[in-house]
């Protein structure tokens, strides 16, 4: 008697992924949804209130508020994660990020540079 090992399998759904989804259930939504909501109304509190005071320490909360709001969409609605994709999404992501710091670390490099060493003495507040 030949055993038939279709039988155990289950069927493909139409685009031939079969039924395990890689997407979240509806708590993990929820989550996302709750701390996106959190990580945009606490930059406008703090810009509306002045509570740091510091413009720059202002800036520099919100761009790490950024930052992690950043990696709570990437975990919680693009389902980013090591074993997603055999980790090729995750090391994608490695690689981006490396090319965009050395991108933007060069980039403010050669500007700094250029702000230094150009027109050395030029003031333009003497200018009428």
């Amino acid at each position: 008697m030949k055993s038939d090992t279709h039988a155990l399998q289950p069927a493909p759904d139409a685009h031939g992924h079969g039924e395990h989804h890689a997407g979240g259930s509806r708590e993990s939504y929820l989550i996302g949804f709750g701390l996106s909501v959190i990580l945009t109304a606490i930059p406008f509190w703090l810009v509306m209130s002045g509570v740091l005071g510091d413009k720059q320490l202002t800036g520099l909360a919100i761009t790490v508020l950024a930052a992690i709001q950043i990696v709570v969409h990437m975990v919680y609605f693009l389902h980013m994660n090591t074993r997603s994709e055999g980790g090729w999404t995750m090391m994608a992501l490695i690689f981006t990020i490396i090319m965009v710091v050395i991108g933007l670390t060069g980039t403010l490099w050669v500007m700094h540079h250029l702000n230094v060493n150009m027109m050395p003495g030029h003031d333009m507040s003497t200018m009428q």
